[in-house]
C-alpha cells in the first residue's frame, strides 16, 4: 500500500476506532467484573482500547463513512455511548441475582427485616455483592461480556439507534431472569424459613407462656448460618452456570 493509499484510509480507520471507543469505553465502566469501581481505571481504559485495536481489522467494513458535519459525527458518537452504556447495563443486571438472593437469604434467616432492606440492604447483601465480581473474575466469565460486545456489531451496526421498545423490553426480561435466578438460589432458605416460622406458629399456640421470638431468633440465625456454609459452594456454582449462559448470549440480544 503506498503512502497515499494509507493517508487516504486514515481518516475513516481513525474515525472506525473512535466508534468502537465510544461503545467499548461507556460499557466497560458496567461491565461485571471489569467495571468495578475497585478496578483502576487506567486498567480499564488498557482493556477498551486493546480491545478496540484488536476487533478493528475486522469491523471496519461495518463502519460508517466519515460524516462531513460535526453535528452528524456527534449523532453517530452518541448512539455508540448509549448503546455501550445499555450492553454494559444489561450484563450488570446479570450480575444482580447474587445479591437479590443474599438479600432473600438475610430476611428468611432473620439478619434483616422488610423495614430495612429497602433502606439500607442487608449484610448478606453487601458481602455477596463483593462475592460477585471475585467470582466472576476467577472463574474467567470477565472475557464472556468482552466477546458479546464484539458480536453486538453483528445486531446492532455502529451508529445505529438503540429501538426503545426492543432495549426495554430486553432489560425486563433480563431483570426478570436475574430475579427468577436469585428466588431459587435462595429457595432452600425460604423453605426452611417457611417451616421454622409454621413450627414456632404451632409453639407459641401450645405454650403460651415461652418468649418464642427471644427464644427461637438465635436459633434460626445459627441454624441459616450453618445451612449457608453447608450450601455456599453449591449456590456459587449454579449462579456461575447462570452467568455462563447469560453472558454468553448478550451479543445476540436485538
Amino acid at each position: 500500500m503506498s503512502t497515499a493509499s494509507f493517508l487516504a484510509l486514515l481518516p475513516h480507520w481513525g474515525f472506525g476506532f473512535l466508534l468502537l471507543f465510544a461503545r467499548a469505553g461507556s460499557a466497560m465502566m458496567l461491565l461485571p467484573g471489569l467495571g468495578e469501581s475497585q478496578i483502576p481505571r487506567p486498567i480499564r481504559l488498557a482493556v477498551a482500547v486493546t480491545l478496540c485495536a484488536l476487533v478493528l481489522p475486522t469491523l471496519i467494513a461495518r463502519m460508517p463513512p466519515v460524516p462531513a458535519g460535526i453535528a452528524d459525527a456527534a449523532a453517530l458518537i452518541g448512539a455508540e455511548v448509549l448503546a455501550g452504556l445499555w450492553f454494559g447495563w444489561l450484563a450488570r443486571l446479570v450480575l444482580f441475582a447474587w445479591p437479590m438472593a443474599g438479600d432473600f437469604i438475610a430476611y428468611m434467616i432473620g439478619l434483616s427485616s422488610v423495614f430495612r432492606a429497602g433502606a439500607l440492604g442487608s449484610e448478606l447483601n453487601s458481602l455477596f455483592a463483593l462475592a460477585a465480581p471475585a467470582l466472576i473474575l476467577a472463574s474467567g466469565l470477565y472475557a464472556l461480556p468482552l466477546v458479546a460486545l464484539v458480536q453486538s456489531y453483528h445486531t446492532l451496526g455502529p451508529g445505529l439507534a438503540l429501538n426503545g421498545g426492543d432495549a426495554a423490553r430486553v432489560i425486563l426480561g433480563t431483570f426478570a431472569a436475574s430475579f427468577t435466578v436469585a428466588f431459587r438460589l435462595a429457595a432452600p432458605f425460604i423453605l426452611a424459613g417457611v417451616v421454622w416460622q409454621i413450627g414456632l406458629g404451632l409453639l407459641s399456640r401450645l405454650v403460651p407462656a415461652i418468649q418464642v421470638y427471644f427464644v427461637a431468633m438465635p436459633a434460626q440465625i445459627l441454624g441459616g448460618l450453618l445451612l449457608l456454609a453447608a450450601l455456599a459452594a453449591t449456590m456459587a456454582g449454579g449462579f456461575a452456570d447462570y452467568a455462563r449462559e447469560a453472558l454468553s448470549h448478550l451479543g445476540a440480544l436485538p
